[in-house]
């Protein structure tokens, strides 16, 4: 598996279908470290986040036979976003199962789209174990949101276009979930340029790649709390791929509390007049409370996404 291959087919693959989302010099936070702090924009690309780029990809790469099967998956959130968007651009058939309890405003954009939106179970995990068994049982070829070669190639993307960007940087700070999005810019970063710190940023109360990081193997939460960064939340894959990358270019994590990732994104609302999502909020937040730590840096911080719920993000105003 080149995972450094498919990041470079991804680039030329889905140029036509996703933006290049712009790097914003952070004025603010860049005097909080008196060093450079630039914030790339991934809430700006299509959907909201950068899953429109790992979906794409995805669908793009499948053979003339596979077209015809059609494809099927599980998302609550950007994922879902993302794959119906290139569901629909590349006329593949395509099923997103979703939890009982999905939120209205979800659901709602999800409809948008002319994919099947079927429903099951009220956990994201019970929803996702059952429909793989409806892919098989179907005879649709199973997509997941980060276990994939295709997925993490898209992903990936993101880091061509920083090294593109800001060529000369320090580091880069980016939120991890399943694991596909760092698991695509670190593979790409460290190739270009090793000596780039990569580290991943996780919420505490959902932080499963540090604890199997730090074991050697995938590891689970003994309790699973509830998080801001929900599009970031949930365990990983017993046989993901992402772990074994993660392992090879992740130099360190940082967990961060609730309160240090709300007031990440009030300082994103007040300062740059820019709404993100609670994931995006973790790698601000990362920074913002290890401000020594990257003291005369030039680093970069990856804003995954921006699709926060209207009443959540009142709530934290």
């Amino acid at each position: 598996m080149d995972i450094y291959n498919e990041i470079e087919i991804a680039t030329q693959r889905i140029r036509p279908y996703v933006l290049k989302t712009p790097l914003l010099k952070s004025k603010e936070l860049s005097k909080l470290i008196e060093g450079e702090v630039f914030l790339k924009l991934e809430s700006e690309q299509h959907t909201g986040s950068f899953k429109a780029r790992g979906s794409m990809n995805k669908l793009l790469s499948l053979t003339p036979e596979e077209r015809k099967i059609g494809t099927l998956t599980a998302s609550t959130g950007n994922h879902g976003l993302g794959y119906a968007r290139a569901s629909e651009i590349t006329q593949i058939e395509g099923c997103i199962y979703l939890p009982t309890n999905v939120s209205p405003s979800k659901l709602k954009a999800l409809k948008n789209y002319n994919v099947t939106l079927e429903q099951y179970g009220t956990d994201c995990v019970d929803t996702e174990v059952y429909a793989k068994e409806m892919a098989q049982k179907l005879g649709k070829i199973w997509m997941s949101p980060y276990n994939d070669p295709q997925v993490i190639g898209g992903q990936g993307t993101v880091g061509v276009e920083i090294i593109e960007q800001v060529p000369d940087l320090d580091t880069i700070l980016v939120t991890i979930g399943g694991g596909g999005l760092i698991s695509g810019i670190g593979t790409y970063i460290k190739k270009n340029n090793p000596t780039i710190e990569i580290i991943g940023c996780e919420p505490e109360n959902s932080c499963e790649m540090t604890l199997s990081l730090k074991a050697g193997k995938i590891t689970d939460m003994d309790v699973e709390l509830d998080t801001l960064s929900s599009a970031s939340a949930g365990g990983i894959e017993p046989d993901s791929i992402t772990f074994n990358i993660c392992q090879k270019v992740v130099d360190d994590t940082i967990l961060v509390s609730e309160t240090s990732i709300a007031d990440a994104i009030k300082f994103m609302v007040h300062t740059h007049y820019k709404i993100v999502e609670g994931a995006a909020g973790v790698a601000i937040a990362s920074l913002i409370e290890n401000k020594d730590r990257f003291k005369g840096k030039k680093v970069v911080i990856v804003i995954c996404g921006g699709n926060m719920d209207a009443d959540k993000l009142k709530k934290i105003i």
